[in-house]
Formats: C-alpha cells, sequence, structure tokens
C-alpha cells in the first residue's frame, strides 16, 4: 500500500470517508489486499522452508480482526504495544477456541 504513519493524518479521515479504507489501515490489517500478499508469502515461504517462523509485530498484532487472520494464514506469533497485550491474548485465545484446536499463544 505504500503508506506512511507520517502522512496519514493529512488523508486517512478523507479516504475512511470516501469508504478507500473501511478501517485504519495502521490499527487493522487489510485483509482483502495487503492480506492477500501476506497470505502468498506465508504460503510460498513454507514451500521453501516448512519450519519458518512467521508472525507480525505492530498495532496489527493486538487488533482483534488482524489477530483472527494472522491465525487463519498460520502465523505462528504476533507481536504489539504492551497496552495491547489483553486484547491480543483474549482475541487468540478466542479464536483458538472458535477452531477448536490448542495453539502456542506468545504476544511480545
Amino acid at each position: 500500500m505504500g503508506l506512511s504513519r507520517d502522512d496519514d493524518t493529512k488523508f486517512n479521515a478523507h479516504y475512511e470517508n470516501l469508504k478507500i479504507f473501511k478501517t485504519d489501515p495502521f490499527g487493522s490489517l487489510d485483509q482483502e489486499g495487503v492480506g492477500k500478499l501476506i497470505a502468498m508469502a506465508i504460503d510460498l515461504g513454507r514451500k521453501t522452508r516448512p519450519d519458518i517462523e512467521i508472525g507480525i509485530c505492530g498495532e496489527h498484532g493486538g487488533d482483534p480482526d488482524s489477530v483472527a487472520f494472522c491465525y487463519r494464514v498460520g502465523m505462528n506469533y504476533i507481536g504489539c504495544s504492551p497496552y495491547r497485550v489483553p486484547i491480543a491474548r483474549l482475541a487468540a485465545a478466542q479464536v483458538a477456541l472458535a477452531k477448536g484446536s490448542k495453539t502456542e499463544n506468545r504476544t511480545a
């Protein structure tokens, strides 16, 4: 997407009003666009190296929708800022319970 946090205050609200962004792209991962690229990278990376550890770090790691996406595409871990850790842990637990599987819940 080629966006900069430093510049987003100039256009983000306008883009959200025009429905170009469904939500703040710095707070919730764009699963339809960027997410497809992430899923492709994970798939291709695991074909080359099946044991590769893949995760995400940043505010997306503390967003419940983004955490669910990370789980679906097979990431091993998420990281986020300390104040979002409780949200991330809860979201990861809810996704794991909904899928009926035991997963390692590592947040940083």
